[in-house]
């Protein structure tokens, strides 16, 4: 059953050579020179297309950006070469590159106003608090991929995929919140690029495997291919571990905010012509927005109906349509 799949997914009558994926993946293959010019200039504008992007906060230039990135290149050259248990420097290249991006970042950092809240911009706050369906649809991305380099049939998916997979903008987030500091949510997009490059790599090998491009049994070194896939098992591991604590964290934090959004819609009920706008958290605060028309319910009440709802010593900020900013102190304290 699973070699008809196989079959169906990558029909032997459209399978490319191996010697034309390494064309295509391997810059020190050919005309070497001229892969690595177009590859650092690609690379950079690249980078500095997706930092005016996220720091105008600007989807579609972010997207122009991930189109024209070339980092996808090496990195599934890394999954051939081991597939292939062949050395081709392009580890080197991914790791000067991702360098060479979050050098531009930090360059970029400096326009940024001092106090500005990184987390208001759409382009930041979504690629620093990665989680597990981040990894489910990177691993399908790089299938797809991987198939499309594979197949002769189907190359116009490429550009799909470079959207689809998230490589340049993380790592301008990281050096930009580097630049100003922030070193939690450079944490976050350097883990969502990594999962991202994990991804491509092991679906890559996958699906080369499976396409007839590694070296017969007979030829191949035990040892290495061990070493390069214990290595693989312990970052991917790594990563799904983080993934899975900031999934937990973040479903707990959605479960609490609905809590709270209850408690205060409680809080503010008896009083006319009053309503919550908006309930969120952040940086261990709890924001409650109301609209009033007079002074709002005293806080004591609401503190006391949080209690064992969320968690005790959580900040509570009431912010009224009337400009106030209450206090309320934290919950159980």
């Amino acid at each position: 059953m699973l070699s008809g799949i196989l079959e169906r997914v990558l029909p032997a009558s459209q399978l490319r050579t191996s010697d034309n994926l390494v064309q295509d993946l391997d810059l020190s293959a050919g005309d070497s020179r001229a892969k690595r010019s177009a590859f650092w200039s690609m690379l950079t504008l690249s980078a500095v297309i997706a930092a005016g992007g996220v720091l105008t906060d600007s989807t579609a230039t972010v997207i122009g950006a991930m189109i024209i990135a070339p980092l996808s290149t090496p990195i599934m050259g890394i999954a051939l070469g081991i597939v292939r248990q062949n050395q081709t420097g392009a580890v080197r290249t991914v790791v000067l590159g991702c360098l060479l991006v979050i050098g531009v970042g930090v360059v970029f950092s400096v326009v940024v106003p001092a106090g500005y809240d990184l987390m208001k911009n759409d382009q930041v706050a979504g690629r620093t608090s990665p989680g597990l369906l981040d990894l489910v649809a990177a691993l399908a991305t790089g299938a797809a991929g991987a198939v499309g380099l594979s197949r002769r049939d189907v190359a116009a998916v490429l550009p799909g995929v470079a959207i689809a997979i998230s490589l340049v903008p993380p790592l301008v987030v990281v050096g930009v919140c580097l630049g100003k500091g922030a070193l939690w949510l450079a944490a976050g997009a350097a883990v969502l690029f990594l999962s991202n490059l994990l991804a491509l790599v092991f679906a890559g090998m996958v699906v080369f495997a499976a396409s007839g491009h590694g070296i017969p049994r007979e030829a191949r070194d035990a040892r290495s291919g061990s070493r390069a896939r214990l290595v693989l098992g312990l970052l991917f591991s790594f990563v799904f571990v983080l993934l899975a604590a900031n999934t937990t964290a973040t479903l707990l934090v959605e479960v609490w905010t609905h809590r709270a959004g209850q408690a205060a819609d409680r809080w503010v009920s008896e009083q006319p012509n009053a309503s919550v706008t908006s309930v969120y958290t952040a940086s261990r605060t709890l924001h409650v927005e109301v609209r009033v028309q007079e002074e709002p319910p005293p806080v004591d009440a609401l503190l006391a109906d949080l209690r064992g709802r969320v968690p005790d010593q959580l900040r509570v900020v009431v912010e009224t349509t009337r400009g106030e900013r209450v206090e309320a102190g934290s919950v159980g304290g």
